[in-house]
């Protein structure tokens, strides 16, 4: 994800196509857009990508227009912005197994890293991003772990709070993982509020599932039967959280 999930300025444009990404409707959300500056063409590739992680379609469509974002690119910002969806790009590609492009993502996100300098405001979306390929491509969650705190601290100073959703939520997993169950949740709840209070409606069911996965009953099978409600709302949006929503099968008798 990119942006900030605010509407600076009251643009219309803006807040228009807040309204649609934030329904997970991707599509309608880039059609908004005319790729003729460097700014629309890197925001409606980033549309597309993020598309293609929820939905695990469209990759043809997010490919055409990062193409056209790289092209259009000619500062060292808008360089290591457009780096930084190729290398979103190829890690949804691999972590959603449609082809593995590890060695890409990785390679894109360490040029952004070259381009965008720190202190930037896209400084923090390229660390939360390569925190996302340290746990989940490479198995480092140290690495995982100081990139989400380098990525939280930009976040915060760069008032960007969709981002920090994702930041409390990643933390919380690896909390979790090393069974730090008052942190995790802490940080579940953290991130559901922030997506509550944007209308981040596509990614609410998740925060509901993380949350649910550090509670106790009764609570967790309250926060999965909501998430359940809104996946079907969204027509099964994002398709990775199916798995995570199957009731699990009763226990064999004798």
């Amino acid at each position: 994800m990119s942006g900030n999930g605010t509407t600076a300025g009251d643009d219309p444009l803006q807040t228009a196509v807040w309204r649609l990404r934030s329904r997970g409707c991707w599509a309608d959300a880039a059609a908004l857009l005319l790729p003729a500056t460097p700014a629309a063409a890197l925001q409606r590739a980033s549309l597309l990508v993020e598309r293609c992680l929820y939905t695990e379609r469209g990759w043809e469509e997010a490919e055409d227009a990062l193409r056209t974002a790289e092209a259009l690119a000619h500062s060292d910002d808008e360089r290591g912005a457009a780096a930084c969806e190729r290398g979103y790009l190829a890690y949804a590609s691999t972590i959603l197994a449609v082809r593995d492009r590890a060695d890409e993502a990785r390679a894109a996100l360490g040029r952004a890293a070259a381009l965008v300098p720190p202190g930037a405001p896209q400084r923090a979306v390229l660390d939360f991003r390569r925190g996302l390929v340290a746990e989940n491509l490479t198995s480092a969650p140290q690495a995982a772990r100081a990139a989400y705190r380098r990525a939280h601290a930009g976040a915060t100073a760069h008032a960007n709070p969709l981002l920090l959703s994702f930041t409390w939520r990643h933390l919380a997993g690896l909390a979790l993982r090393d069974g730090e169950l008052a942190e995790a949740r802490h940080g579940f709840a953290e991130s559901l509020r922030i997506r509550e209070e944007l209308g981040y409606l596509v990614g609410t069911a998740p925060a509901l599932v993380s949350l649910a996965d550090a509670e106790t009953e009764p609570e967790a099978s309250r926060l999965r039967e909501e998430a359940r409600r809104l996946f079907r709302l969204l027509d099964g949006v994002p398709t990775w959280l199916a798995r995570r929503l199957t009731p699990a099968p009763p226990a064999a008798t004798a």
